[in-house]
């Protein structure tokens, strides 16, 4: 910024101090107001800034002045000494309200005078009653509460983002409110995003009354068009109509991000994750609204990006985000609602409770964020589940789900305690039933408990939720899960499936479980579809990725299925399996070299196993793809499957069907794709094949596979 430009005529004189990292206060519009400064401060706006910040306080200064409201303002370099001290100290004692741009730059600064002008602001409100409005943060970049470095008064009320300065005309109106005057003028030209003359004052706050009449005529005007307009529209959005493909549906789209742990000894972040797992839990159930799911959502937990940039990647409009804060007894929640491609807050609420009464806060902001996301966004409520009466479960139950997600062995064996601790305490808490089914799933993935005992206790604790709650969804995809991949029922497996269709129809994961179903049998069109649905759901959740890169060259698509995942893997080259399945639709294009470089460059070892026997064999490295077929077999166990592959790959049928048959008595997930694995084609023909399919169930391969 130019700190030499000076406002001259309407403007007030320029006045310099010492330092030039922080510029505030004061553009009276005349000389005359300047004067009578006493009798015009009741309705005026302070804007606090350093210098870094300059050009977005700018733009705020402009969209306010431009709609008729007083705003304190100076571009130039400010005078110090007493009379400056004293007159800065007067204004913010006067001043309406006290507007704090804050940003990583006055969170980067220790020292500055914004500080003690903030701590000025701070001090007034100690005289105020708390449910007066007079501190309205501002953040112009992503520096979240949590790293702020504001006084406690800041912390009290929710703050609004405005992007580089950006204005909507729905935060000047806000501020008008708050002033109790009305706006003016149709649109500020910071909002239309124009640039903004820093040598150009407002004229607006020196118009005469018939001036401002005339224009609030005109307003009015506007308004009665619009209105009628906006009426018309709903008539016609309340008719039945085809499905938006440029993107429309996205209106009804938000993102949960992880609530921030404000906590002073931070040991809150298990309760301030599960509040916004459970928030994702009750929205998902909105006919409609599209929800990423936990793992897109949660991918950008401590990093540094933009409500815009995180909306783009999830595919959403509007993210809810928030911040937990305890102080001693008192639990302090608060939430908003933005409107990402402006930053604007639809809705914001804070909620003080007393720490003894956790589940009462979690559940009383649950039922009320999705209240007004009812209001805000579509017109349906939510079904709840049936909670427990019982703060002590429900706080074992978060801190179960916490560790659960952190998906070690260690942390699913601790999780399954919580969730049986919660449980003692209140047996009929259902939603404890149904995940500690799930991290049952999970334990037997991992190898830690036998095929057998394991899915006992899954369908057990899936059932017993059920039993209790006939609402929840997750049971029922648990339930679909172990009859897929434990008792190849594909029937129960596709009932419990179509029961979580009815209670929750955008579960990312039940259309990954029905993706699997799909395929084995033998609808590998609808597995891609359901897959593809999956990713949409939860977009970086990368499993659903890899998924559907399988099943399109499963599909005979191999060109596409390279385009899925190489997409996946620009989001994250190091996740298991991507290089493996990359490798194997290289070599549906006959692309031998490259298909063994990828299974090379596979992170995951047990992956890169499976992979270096098949392209050492396809590049004429016979002594190394035995030597690799060796070591699969030799670790064999949770692994015949992919052992039966590569035997069939290698040629050796007899090997091949033996290990089929230990895949299907033991268990091995990767039996679900036996109808369509390209593999196995040199069994195919073997009525050992055919066999095989009906012992599992499933039917005959025809030529529509």
């Amino acid at each position: 910024m130019d700190s030499n430009k000076n406002h001259r005529g309407a403007t007030t004189r320029c006045r310099r101090r010492g330092s030039a990292a922080h510029r505030s206060v004061c553009c009276r519009q005349t000389r005359f107001q300047e004067r009578h400064l006493v009798s015009e401060l009741s309705r005026a706006v302070f804007l606090s800034y350093a210098s870094q910040d300059a050009d977005a306080a700018r733009r705020i200064c402009e969209a306010l002045r431009g709609a008729g409201i007083e705003v304190w303002f100076d571009q130039s370099e400010l005078r110090g000494g007493d009379v400056w001290d004293q007159r800065i100290r007067q204004q913010i004692r006067d001043c309406a309200l006290f507007v704090p741009i804050i940003s990583a730059n006055t969170a980067s600064r220790g020292e500055g005078y914004f500080r003690l002008e903030w701590g000025l602001a701070d001090q007034r409100t100690h005289m105020m009653a708390r449910n007066r409005t007079f501190i309205v943060p501002v953040c112009v970049d992503t520096t979240p509460d949590a790293g702020a470095d504001v006084p406690e008064s800041f912390l009290r009320v929710q703050w609004t983002r405005l992007p580089g300065g950006t204005t909507p005309r729905a935060f000047v109106e806000r501020i008008a409110t708050l002033l109790g005057t009305s706006v003016v003028n149709a649109l500020a030209p910071a909002e239309r995003g124009m640039p903004v003359s820093p040598g150009v004052p407002s004229q607006l706050a020196t118009k005469s009354r018939r001036a401002r009449l005339i224009v609030a005529s005109l307003l009015v005007a506007v308004l009665m068009a619009a209105l009628v307009a906006w009426q018309s529209w709903r008539m016609m959005s309340d008719r039945p109509r085809a499905p938006d493909a440029s993107g429309g549906s996205m209106d009804k789209s938000v993102a949960v991000l992880p609530f921030a742990d404000m906590s002073e000894k931070h040991d809150q972040e298990y309760f301030s994750d599960g509040l916004a797992e459970e928030l994702i839990d009750v929205l998902t159930r909105i006919p409609d609204l599209r929800v990423p799911a936990r793992t897109s959502s949660f991918s950008f937990k401590g990093k540094a990006n933009t409500v815009g940039e995180i909306a783009r990647a999830l595919g959403v409009t509007h993210v809810l985000e928030g911040s937990v804060r305890k102080s001693g007894e008192h639990l302090r929640i608060a939430a908003q609602l933005v409107r990402a491609d402006n930053g604007f807050h639809l809705w914001s609420q804070t909620y003080d409770r007393d720490v003894r009464d956790v589940f009462a806060v979690q559940d009383d902001i649950a039922h009320a964020v999705a209240e007004q996301l009812k209001i805000s966004l579509l017109g349906h409520a939510p079904v709840a589940p049936k909670q427990t009466t019982s703060s002590e479960a429900h706080n074992l139950y978060l801190q179960a789900r916490y560790v659960m997600d952190r998906d070690t062995p260690a942390d699913l064996n601790q999780a399954v305690l919580l969730f049986q601790q919660a449980l003692v305490i209140d047996p009929n808490y259902a939603p404890a039933w149904a995940w500690l089914a799930y991290c049952h799933t999970r334990r037997v993935s991992q190898g830690l408990d036998t095929t057998g005992a394991g899915y006992e206790k899954v369908t057990s604790a899936a059932q017993r939720a059920i039993a209790l709650d006939p609402n929840l969804p997750e049971p029922y995809v648990t339930l679909a899960v172990a009859h897929l991949q434990y008792d190849h029922n594909w029937a129960a497996s596709s009932e419990a499936l179509a029961q979580v269709a009815k209670l929750d129809p955008n579960n990312a994961l039940a259309h990954q479980v029905g993706g699997h179903l799909s395929a084995a049998v033998g609808r590998i069109s609808d597995a891609v579809a359901l897959f593809r649905r999956a990713v949409d759901l939860d977009p970086l959740n990368l499993l659903h990725r890899k998924y559907l890169g399988r099943a399109l060259h499963y599909a005979g698509r191999p060109t596409e299925s390279l385009a899925a995942l190489r997409h996946a893997m620009e989001l994250n080259p190091q996740f298991p399996g991507l290089h493996y399945e990359q490798g194997r639709a290289l070599l549906m294009l006959n692309e031998p070299e490259a298909a063994r470089a990828s299974f090379e460059d596979e992170p995951d070892p047990s992956w890169r196993s499976f992979g270096l026997p098949l392209g050492n064999l396809v590049t004429h490295h016979d002594k190394e793809a035995r030597a690799a077929l060796a070591a699969i077999v030799a670790n064999s166990p949770g692994s015949e499957f992919q052992v039966a592959e590569t035997y069939a790959f290698f040629g050796d049928k007899d090997q091949a069907f033996y290990w089929l048959e230990q895949a299907r008595t033991l268990h091995d997930p990767g039996i679900i794709y036996v109808r369509r694995d390209f593999l196995l084609a040199p069994l195919m023909s073997d009525p050992r094949y055919a066999a095989l399919l009906k012992r599992l169930g499933m039917p005959p391969v025809s030529k529509n596979d």
